[in-house]
């Protein structure tokens, strides 16, 4: 099984969790989801992640000046966003759970 697949349907999870320890631009999600052990996440399914995620009110943003190059885009987890997370993190829990289950002593 691919490692994109499974992402795909757990990106939006993965940088709400990101996004709960501290604020971050683009890049810095990026490099914290691929510290967590996620290397196979692309830079363009992070910022469209973000981006979706702002636009569907679960992330607040606000804009950083830089001295290294452009002014930098910080998001930020608000409480719908916080409330998702939950939702979210309890939804895969149980399918985690349920997969265990199955899959057993065949990992």
């Amino acid at each position: 099984m691919e490692i994109s697949q499974l992402l795909k349907g757990v990106l939006d999870l993965a940088v709400l969790a990101v996004l709960r320890e501290e604020d971050g631009y683009g890049y810095d999600v990026l490099r914290r989801l691929r510290q967590a052990g996620l290397d196979e996440v692309g830079d363009a399914s992070v910022y469209g992640t973000l981006r979706r995620l702002y636009k569907a009110g679960l992330l607040t943003s606000y804009v950083v000046p830089s001295e290294e190059g452009p002014h930098r885009k910080y998001y930020s987890l608000n409480e719908p966003g916080g409330r998702r997370l939950v939702e979210s993190a309890q939804t895969w829990q149980a399918f985690a759970s349920t997969m265990n289950g199955l899959v057993g002593e065949a990992a």
